[in-house]
């Protein structure tokens, strides 16, 4: 007469599918002439884990959810502190690379450089702004309320007075329909290339004063080559 057990629970079939092939081939196979116990089902009979194996396996189970907890908290941390560093540099410090020659030979075509879209802005500083669908880079050469003219050998004048401007290789006059001299409005900006003979800048009427709207930041430090402008 068969020996028959209760149905095994979910954790007594998981840890006898869990031994290993060699093992469990071993138990399935039968010898001629011995009878085996089968369960309710009509499965071969596996002795019960006793409760130290119930406890391990269950302890298995509970450390794997809690890693894959751990691993998922660490992924959405970072993809949350990588989505803040994109937004912050967009907002705060666009980078923006250098493509026209206007700045020479402060700045050269390719390099990239870091703005920064908030502080105050005053004259010598070199500004990023938007102007018909671009991004010009230029310098201020006057602020608000200030005079500004520029003479037929290049020397600028801020209220009357000659600038310095050591960064300007080769002063010119260059191409000027704005009619100067001419005072700086409320909040706007007088600007100007480096490369003052073919720099196309608040010189020219169609650019003009630069509005504070429209200013994307000054230049803070140089990505590319490494070190400042």
């Amino acid at each position: 007469m068969q020996r028959r057990v209760p149905l095994l629970g979910l954790i007594d079939r998981k840890m006898n599918n869990d031994r290993p092939g060699i093992e469990r081939q071993a138990m399935d196979e039968k010898r001629p002439g011995i009878e085996y116990p089968t369960t309710n089902d009509g499965r071969p009979w596996r002795e019960r884990p006793t409760s130290e194996q119930i406890e391990k396996e269950m302890g298995r189970l509970w450390l794997r959810r809690e890693t894959l907890k751990v691993v998922w908290g660490a992924v959405r941390t970072l993809l949350i502190f990588a989505a803040a560093a994109v937004l912050l540099s967009m907002l705060l410090f666009p980078v923006i690379r250098v493509q026209m020659g206007s700045m020479n030979p402060t700045l050269e075509d390719g390099q990239i450089l870091i703005f920064a879209s908030f502080g105050k802005i005053k004259r010598g500083d070199i500004i990023a702004f938007h102007y018909n669908n671009q991004v010009l880079i230029k310098r201020v050469v006057a602020v608000e309320y200030e005079t500004v003219d520029v003479k037929e050998d290049g020397t600028v004048f801020v209220d009357n007075a000659p600038t310095y401007e050591p960064y300007v290789q080769d002063p010119a006059a260059g191409e000027c329909t704005t009619e100067l001299p001419a005072r700086v409005p409320y909040n706007q900006y007088f600007v100007m290339g480096d490369h003052r003979a073919t720099s196309i800048d608040s010189r020219r009427a169609e650019i003009g004063m630069i509005d504070q709207s429209q200013v994307v930041g000054k230049v803070i430090f140089r990505l590319w080559p490494p070190g400042r402008p």
